[in-house]
């Protein structure tokens, strides 16, 4: 959470390395329990926290007020034109004291005056060098006159204090290696900080550059940027002091008459005191308009905190100012006024120092985050490849050191990778699937011999310095945006290594599923989620693509018993048992797949007991479960003699047939059923003689149904009527109060209402065609019936706009999956030929 309570150092404009250090292990985890839990209970829509706020309608805008750094580049540009007046004057001051005064009065001036001269030219100078090297230091270790004003007192107790430290460092630099030199090598250091320190580093920090040896202390960049903001202070007190007293005094000595030489010499050195004078004020102006922005309207905390940087966003904010009022001053006074945030951030970013480039990742992180700006930030990313290759090399970086770097990389390509035309161009470049791939800790080791597989590694947190948990869901993240896209899914199955660690993640136990305790689990149950919803995307994918996508997925051995485990444990996550379900379903797709599946233990008895639950709560999730575990059991019944036989062992045939009267899963339960009645074979016949109780229920809904129920109906009514003798089927038509001529009645009008293939059903022609033969097969006296009600047109109609569309039971895309042995046109010359010969 944001803190508004800035302590008064951070008013001081100084950019210190190890504030870096100390914000990086502040931020910490705090908001992560949050943002898990709000992922983890999202819809399951397949849109995460970050997804979902992309895809509704105000997640992006632009905004119409300024840009919160304007104000520190407009305090940058009067802070310049203030400068510029007051070094111009000294300039002119200076000539004025060189040329005219010493140059033609040098042997005519008074003593006084000519020291007065000679100091002031000193002190201007003095200060002119210093605040001309001034910037140069404070770019490194920035101080200004916030933090000496108010904390004049802390500044000197803390360098006493520094001072001493320092000195204590020597002394067991020198003493404590001779006397501890045994034990040294045998004292391990635990922790963050320790890991920070050890780090060897190839260049100085410019910062903490020591100028003289054994005198670090007193010469890094820190304590030198505030000896020249001392020594600009001093020079211009003093500058203002002397130049005062001779302008109030006026004695510049007595100027005889006919002395040609000293007549002009009272006017040049009171023109000269007062330019003095005056640039001495401006650079005093200059500095306390400076103060009282700083320190008395907090503009730093201000602009930091409608950026939502936060505490940690100071830094970012200093460095900002620093180098806008730096390119004020050097170059043109407009330089500053030209920049932005996002740029700033991004040049950082390509920078060889790591604390740069720390700052523009935090940047450039906030931005990507924050709706305000968030559009505007990622437009700006996109169209820089060289910055999105920076972001991209930054995945590999796994250096303790550069955590946080490498976090928010991730979180700007996920960012990044929610837009399409960013997702390309992310995924087009060279390497980039692999450094995504390093986000995801390989959790699994190499197998000791050919015959077994390696042992998956379990990390924990409080056990480790590194955010592995968090840098898996965001590697899993930025896959499943990319995922959106199907040349990336090629190109993720493509990378080696890659399918494997992902369907790692979709592994879970009773424990992790039912405990509620943390973050932990949490955040374990967000990598779960989004490993489902990235598998979900990638065996959905279409084409030759999704085919062989499915086919590595499911050769994974892990794959299905991880699905099944998120089926049996899954009762507090139904999205997540959605999730895995809707998997199986597009697994089925593929011939070999599906037989694995049910030969997995335990998964189709996990699926209809979802399918078929007694006891529900009816909420909308729970139901859409459930129809998603119908139409899963639907679709590994089909083609597969196995499946119908496994199925039929689980004793559910009858629930099944009571099932068609529930009208949330009767659809499904018709599908099923009639795979059953097609594939389980003819040693199942007595097994299935039961749906012929299933008839009443069947027949009611083809001459009341609509649409899906209408079409399902009547390819489960085909087969259920091949169950029956001709007298079973008149009793059945009988008891339900429906006559044949009604029922042809209705076959014919079906066929004239869709007289071309439908999208939303297109099997129902297939399946009117189908149980008319039945009927002509059934009873000779139903020929003349259909000829009579027009069924002969009606199949010329249907012979003439066959199409391909009807010969499939499921689809991939537009990709028919699973052709029928019979055509339709097939199945109409049939029926057309058996009213032909009857005719005759």
């Amino acid at each position: 959470m944001y803190s508004e309570n800035f302590g008064e150092d951070d008013r001081s404009i100084r950019l210190q390395v190890l504030e870096l250090q100390k914000l990086e292990e502040a931020r910490g985890s705090s908001d992560t329990v949050l943002d898990y839990r709000n992922s983890v209970e999202k819809g399951d829509s397949g849109e995460t926290a970050d997804a979902a706020s992309n895809s509704s309608a105000v997640a992006f805008h632009r905004s119409t007020s300024p840009a919160p750094e304007q104000k520190l580049t407009l305090f940058a540009l009067r802070l310049a034109i203030i400068e510029k007046i007051a070094t111009n004057l000294g300039t002119l001051g200076f000539i004025w004291a060189t040329v005219v005064l010493l140059g033609g009065f040098a042997i005519t001036l008074e003593k006084s005056d000519f020291w007065f001269i000679t100091i002031i030219l000193l002190i201007e100078g003095t200060r002119i060098f210093s605040r001309s090297h001034e910037l140069e230091w404070q770019h490194h270790a920035t101080w200004t006159v916030s933090g000496v004003g108010i904390s004049s007192f802390r500044v000197i107790r803390s360098s006493s204090i520094s001072l001493l430290r320092n000195l204590k460092r020597f002394s067991d630099g020198i003493f404590k290696p001779i006397l501890e030199n045994g034990l040294r090598e045998a004292t391990t250091r635990t922790g963050r900080q320790e890991t920070f320190d050890r780090r060897t580093t190839l260049t100085w920090k410019n910062s903490e550059v020591p100028l003289i040896p054994y005198a670090r202390w007193l010469y890094i960049s820190s304590y030198v940027s505030r000896l020249l903001y001392w020594l600009q202070l001093l020079s211009a007190s003093a500058c203002v002091a002397l130049s005062s007293y001779k302008l109030v005094m006026h004695n510049y000595g007595d100027v005889q008459d006919g002395d040609l030489d000293k007549r002009n010499r009272q006017a040049a050195l009171s023109i000269f005191y007062s330019l003095a004078l005056a640039e001495a004020l401006l650079f005093l102006a200059e500095k306390a308009y400076w103060e009282w922005e700083v320190s008395v309207c907090n503009l730093l905390e201000n602009v930091t905190r409608e950026c939502g940087f936060g505490v940690s966003g100071m830094v970012s904010i200093k460095r900002f100012f620093y180098d806008a009022y730096s390119k004020s001053v050097n170059g043109s006074i407009f330089d500053g006024v030209k920049m932005d945030m996002v740029s700033f951030a991004m040049d950082l970013l390509g920078s060889n120092c790591s604390d740069e480039q720390l700052i523009g990742a935090r940047i450039l992180s906030k931005f990507a985050v924050n709706e305000l700006f968030a559009e505007d930030t990622l437009e700006k990313i996109g169209i820089n490849l060289p910055v999105i290759e920076r972001l991209v090399e930054m995945l590999n970086w796994k250096d303790l050191q550069e955590e946080e770097i490498r976090r928010s990389a991730a979180e700007i390509l996920s960012k990044l990778a929610g837009k399409k035309q960013n997702s390309l161009r992310v995924a087009g470049i060279s390497g980039a699937m692999e450094s995504i791939s390093s986000l995801l800790q390989n959790t699994r080791s190499l197998g000791e011999a050919p015959d077994e597989i390696g042992e998956k590694k379990i990390f924990h947190d409080h056990h480790l310095h590194y955010d592995f948990w968090r840098f898996n869901n965001l590697g899993l993240l930025i896959l499943k945006k990319l995922s959106r896209d199907h040349d990336n899914c090629g190109k993720i199955g493509n990378t080696r290594g890659l399918l494997p660690k992902i369907i790692d993640f979709t592994h879970t136990d009773a424990t992790l599923l039912k405990d509620e305790n943390a973050d932990m689990v949490l955040s374990q149950v967000l990598t779960v989620k989004r490993s489902l919803q990235l598998v979900k995307m990638l065996v959905s994918t279409s084409g030759n693509t999704g085919k062989c996508l499915r086919r590595e997925i499911s050769e994974i051995v892990f794959t299905v018993s991880n699905l099944r485990d998120v089926l049996r444990h899954g009762v507090r996550y139904p999205k997540l048992q959605k999730l895995g379900i809707e998997i199986l379903s597009f697994l089925a797709l593929e011939t070999d797949a599906r037989e694995r599946i049910g030969v997995t233990g335990g998964v189709l008895k996990e699926l209809f007991t979802i399918f078929l639950k007694r006891k529900t709560h009816g909420d909308e999730s729970e139901n859409r479960v459930r129809i998603a575990a119908g139409e899963a059991i639907g679709m590994l019944a089909l083609e597969s003699r196995s499946n119908c036989i496994q199925i039929l062992k689980l004793g559910v045939f009858g629930r099944l047939v009571d099932a068609l009267e529930v009208p949330l899963i009767r659809i499904n339960a018709a599908r099923v059923l009639r795979n059953l009645c097609i594939y389980s074979g003819h040693e199942c016949f007595l097994d299935l003689r039961f749906i012929k109780t299933a008839a009443p229920t069947v027949l009611k809904s083809i001459t009341s149904g609509d649409n899906k129920l209408l079409e399902v109906m009547l390819g489960l009514a085909a087969q259920v009527f091949k169950f029956m003798s001709s007298e079973e089927a008149n009793i059945v038509l009988t008891d339900s109060g429906i006559k044949k001529l009604e029922l042809a009645n209705t076959l014919v009008s079906i066929l004239k209402k869709h007289d071309k293939p439908a999208i939303k059903v297109p099997r129902i022609r297939r399946f009117v065609v189908e149980l008319a033969i039945w009927m002509m097969e059934d009873d000779v006296e139903n020929v003349g019936m259909f000829r009579d009600l027009g069924m002969e047109k009606e199949l010329v109609k249907v012979l003439e706009t066959t199409a391909e569309l009807e010969n499939f039971d499921v689809f991939s895309g537009t990709v028919g999956v699973s052709r029928q042995s019979r055509t339709v046109h097939w199945l109409a010359e049939l029926a057309l030929k058996m009213l032909e010969d009857e005719q005759s």
